[in-house]
């Protein structure tokens, strides 16, 4: 028991005798982040494996050492995974992706509706009291010296998805900083130097597939001032991974001779550790727990609709934003606390209901974005990698009730889903498109919280860095490119401050129903700050399930229904389509009309199958054109087309 307090006065900042046994994590000022973290913890310091879905919010100090005492005796009933993460005799060998990469490589080859050329994202931020002399040796240095430390720096991913990491002395390995001086520039110089170079990062991120997956300048401006430019693609580094990157690298730059402790395993290590997950009883209990609920998954929720999105090619998302003071930000976290939920909840509950009211039903499926570092390894937290993965979450908001029972009940519901986070959304959505004969997105709109990063890591990022001077943190731009996701909101702390994000496709939207939602969005957790807002009934629709409202709505849209004669391949296109199908599918492929995803594919296999093609009938189809009908005649149709022959 006194290892446990020790650590959750660590993570609480509480004097150790001073910690109830009898009050929950939440109630002391813990979050679901500080919860993860405090699961690392308790593997390294007391070597108990505990399982994510072992410690909850809710979870007393009583309940923690009744947990760890029943697995060190050897009685424990929970689901702590049988892994190990050992470093791989071959660092430099390929590694498979996960999930959430495999959805983001296949949206860079155009695979998705909404897809773009690269996801990433996009920030920059100010500088001040810059040695101009010294900064970009500086900042060079240090991305020479994290990439070192974090091979993940030096990840590529290759064409028919597979990742591995460069030795660091190949050539291009480490990503090389560019420099923009314009000390010498005037004002109008320096507006259209910045404008430029924010739209050629937004808008041409790093690609993994040719070259580094980090892209990193500097803007060198008068009076001592400056811009630390970073582009990074969702493909290599999530948002925990992003935090992390950032301080390593801030610490590198203020100290020439700064030694980060070394990383004993590295994200591929993690990764092919995960090659034994299927095997194990948690995760074969997950997949059955998703399983027998697929058949009563709502659909996202209703949004009017200006464009359809296979009609949309988006070049960036437009961001609506707002800023919550320190003492707005203190009294949420406040209110939260006293009525028994997590900040992130509040603000996922307040989604909730705007989302309700703009489409018109309250009954609505979202996807939610989580850390889903599994604590298989007590360093896992420091490590460097696209560990993120989404999760599916039905919520059913009550019209009757009260703000304050709509977020107890949406924290239950988002604590059951996540402590079956073995399978991924994105291997749910599969099988849930699968089953529905639909290739739409399943999960177009996006809940992501990271509120409580900063306390997990152990306080905010550095502000001091050296020859850059000091980071002012609160002075940034920033853009995102995800694909299959319509709108996302984004929560986040700026230091004492915390900030929520609308990311959408606005073309898909009307301009004055985006504008009135965000409104709503904010005005709702300002009543939340201060109080006023938990007791009062939403006003939210009556209608369960979408209406017959007019016009075209998300999650409503047509499918292209493809059917095609049934029989043994026509020709020999076609038996050479088939036979890509069975020796990327491992099973017969006797008919014409069967498709690749009933028998089993995905959409990297998808991928595969067109690179295989390529080969096989010298003309790539693209990859898009294989998901619209992917059939073993539909296919060798797209192919004859690519070759000019129409027959």
């Amino acid at each position: 028991m006194k290892e446990l307090a020790e650590i959750w006065s660590e993570l609480l900042g509480l004097p150790p005798g001073e910690i109830p046994h009898d009050v929950g994590f939440l109630r002391l000022g813990g979050d679901s982040v500080l919860a993860v973290r405090m699961s690392a913890l308790v593997r390294k310091r007391l070597g108990v494996a505990l399982a994510l879905s072992d410690v909850r919010v809710e979870t007393t100090l009583g309940d923690l050492a009744e947990l760890v005492r029943r697995h060190t005796s050897g009685g424990s009933t929970t689901r702590a995974l049988p892994l190990t993460v050992t470093p791989r005799p071959d660092p430099h060998a390929e590694f498979p992706l996960l999930p959430l990469q495999q959805g983001y490589f296949v949206g860079q080859q155009d695979g998705w509706e909404l897809s773009y050329d690269s996801a990433h994202y996009y920030l920059d931020y100010a500088l001040t009291g810059m040695d101009g002399d010294e900064a970009a040796d500086a900042l060079a240095d240090a991305v020479e010296r994290l990439a070192a430390h974090q091979p993940t720096l030096r990840a590529r991913v290759t064409s028919d998805g597979r990742q591995h990491v460069l030795p660091a002395d190949a050539p291009g390995a480490v990503p090389r900083v560019r420099v923009y001086d314009l000390r010498e520039a005037g004002p109008d110089e320096i507006d259209t130097a910045l404008r430029d170079v924010r739209q050629e990062m937004s808008t041409s991120g790093p690609d993994p597939t040719s070259g580094p997956g980090i892209d990193v300048r500097l803007t060198l401006l008068p009076g001592d001032e400056g811009r630390l430019h970073l582009g990074l693609s969702l493909l290599i580094f999530d948002g925990w991974s992003s935090s992390v990157l950032s301080r390593d690298l801030l610490t590198f730059v203020a100290d020439w001779n700064a030694a980060l402790p070394a990383l004993d395993i590295h994200f591929g290590d993690y990764v092919t550790s995960l090659a034994d997950l299927p095997a194990t009883e948690a995760w074969q209990a997950d997949r059955d727990w998703w399983w027998s609920r697929l058949g009563t998954l709502p659909g996202p929720p209703a949004l009017p609709l200006a464009a359809d999105p296979q009609e949309v090619r988006p070049v960036t998302m437009g961001n609506r934003e707002h800023r919550w003071s320190a003492e707005d930000w203190a009294a949420l976290r406040r209110q939260c606390t006293d009525r028994g939920v997590t900040p992130s909840t509040a603000m996922l509950t307040a989604f909730g209901v705007v989302l309700a009211r703009w489409g018109g039903h309250h009954r609505m499926l979202l996807n939610s974005l989580q850390l889903n570092r599994l604590p298989i390894h007590p360093e896992v937290q420091r490590v460097v990698g696209a560990f993120a993965a989404t999760m599916l979450l039905p919520l059913d908001l009550d019209p009757k009730a009260t703000f304050a029972e709509l977020a107890t009940t949406v924290q239950a519901t988002s604590g059951e889903h996540a402590a079956h986070n073995l399978i991924t959304g994105v291997e749910v959505g599969r099988e849930v498109a699968r089953r529905r004969g639909s290739w739409r997105p399943v999960g177009p709109v996006v809940f992501q919280s990271v509120l409580g990063v900063d306390a997990a890591m152990g306080g905010g990022p550095p502000e001091e860095a050296g020859p850059l001077g000091r980071v002012v943190a609160a002075d940034y731009f920033h853009q995102l490119r995800t694909p299959q996701v319509a709108i996302e909101v984004r929560c986040f702390e700026l230091g004492p401050e915390m900030v929520a994000v609308f990311s959408l496709v606005e073309e898909l939207f009307d301009t004055d129903q985006v504008t009135v939602a965000f409104a709503e969005f904010v005005a709702l957790v300002d009543a939340l700050a201060d109080g006023s807002g938990w007791d009062r009934v939403p006003g939210l629709p009556e209608e369960t399930e979408p209406g017959s409202a007019s016009g075209s709505r998300l999650g409503l849209l047509p499918e292209t229904a493809v059917r095609h004669r049934e029989g043994p391949p026509a020709d020999d296109l076609e038996q050479a389509v088939a036979d890509v199908f069975e020796e990327l599918l491992e099973v017969p492929v006797l008919d014409r009309a069967a498709d690749f995803f009933g028998l089993g594919g995905d959409s990297l296999l998808a991928v595969r199958a067109v690179v295989r093609l390529a080969k096989e009938a010298g003309v790539s189809v693209p990859v898009r054109e294989f998901l619209a009908d992917s059939t073993v005649a539909g296919v060798a149709t797209a192919v004859r087309s690519r070759l000019g022959d129409q027959r």
